[in-house]
């Protein structure tokens, strides 16, 4: 790698070498937790608004009485005469 003129001890990197992180345990962590966190806040924001979930199911009754608005009633019978032998 070459070495700076303005700084001899500090080695010169280009612009992507230096952009990339280091990979091990304490990234595992972070993305660990993050995860962690983000189903602990899922579940927090589940739970709150479970009660109003559960009121705005229909019941049966109210299922009912709106299903009776497309009852046609029994369909006609048609009767055809006997095919010939």
């Amino acid at each position: 790698m070459p070495i700076s003129l303005k700084y001899p001890s500090r080695l010169v990197l280009n612009a992507t070498r230096a952009r990339q992180a280091r990979l091990g345990r304490p990234v595992l962590w972070v993305l660990l937790f993050s995860t962690a966190l983000a189903a602990l806040a899922l579940f927090g924001a589940w739970s709150a608004s479970a009660p109003k979930l559960a009121a705005s199911e229909p019941s049966a009754q109210s299922q009912a009485q709106s299903a009776r608005h497309f009852d046609t009633g029994n369909a006609a019978v048609q009767q055809t005469a006997p095919a010939p032998n």
